[in-house]
Parts: structure tokens; C-alpha cells; sequence
């Protein structure tokens, strides 16, 4: 069963669309369920996110993952939005089912996806960002383990 924030951010999600020109755009997938999450990210010259914005392709919860985690991290700093974990969307979200965990965790490789995008084209080092996966279905099982 769905809680009412997930069911009020995939009904009204939050974000949805393009940035112009963004500093980062990360894209992740996950080739078991077919979902597939775009992350846009407007981080200024000092480092904070101005803007998120999002395009998903799956389910209602990834939607609502998607829509949650773009809220998360803007505002926040580049290393305060790389500490924005599956756990956490998943705790705004007042919980998933356990088949819809792997929607958080696509949420979270999203946002280091776009980090490590925004990383790249700044030739910066952002202490902890590691290179994203474009599937994390080759992760689901470790993450599965957790819960």
C-alpha cells in the first residue's frame, strides 16, 4: 500500500521537465522493470542547486520518487545533495513497498548522475561522488538485502 505523500507526489508530482542549459543531467535506468529517470540540475557559481527538474519514464512510484528527490536537493549545496539517499526519499516519502524500494535507489543515482555530469563539465572533484551506473538493476540485490 502506497502512503498518502507518495500517492500526492505521483498525482501532482513536483519539477517535472527540462532545465535549459543545466549545469548537470544525469540519466539512470533500470533494465529489469523498464523504469528510466532523467535528472536536470541549475547549480550556481557558489555551488547551490537553484533548480531540479525531472522526466521519468515508470512506474507511480518512481514518478513520486523522481518528484520527491528533486525537492530534496534543491537549495542544498553539491555535497549536501550528494548525502541525499534512497533512504532518505524513501523516509519523505513515509515509505515504499518493499517491491519499490528500487525506485528510491533510481532517484539517488539520478542525483549523483547529474552531480557527476555537473563534476565533469566544471573539472571538479566532489569528495564522494563515485562514477553513477546507468542500470541499477546490477545493484537491486545489495540494496534488496537491506530491507
Amino acid at each position: 500500500m502506497y502512503s498518502e505523500k507518495v500517492i500526492d507526489h505521483f498525482s501532482n508530482p513536483r519539477n517535472v521537465g527540462e532545465i535549459e542549459n543545466p549545469s548537470g543531467v544525469g540519466t539512470v535506468g533500470n533494465a529489469k522493470c523498464g523504469d528510466i529517470m532523467r535528472m536536470y540540475l541549475d547549480i550556481d557559481d557558489n555551488g547551490i542547486i537553484q533548480e531540479a527538474k525531472f522526466k521519468t519514464f515508470g512506474c507511480g512510484a518512481a514518478v513520486a520518487t523522481s518528484s520527491m528527490a528533486t525537492e530534496l536537493v534543491k537549495g542544498k549545496t553539491v555535497e549536501e545533495a550528494l548525502k541525499v539517499t534512497n533512504k532518505a526519499v524513501m523516509e519523505a516519502l513515509d515509505g515504499l513497498p518493499p517491491v519499490k524500494v528500487h525506485c528510491s535507489l533510481l532517484a539517488e543515482e539520478a542525483i549523483h548522475a547529474a552531480l557527476w555530469d555537473y563534476a565533469e563539465k566544471h573539472d571538479l572533484k566532489i569528495e564522494g561522488l563515485q562514477k553513477p551506473v546507468n542500470d541499477i538493476s546490477e545493484h537491486e540485490e545489495d540494496i534488496a538485502e537491506e530491507y
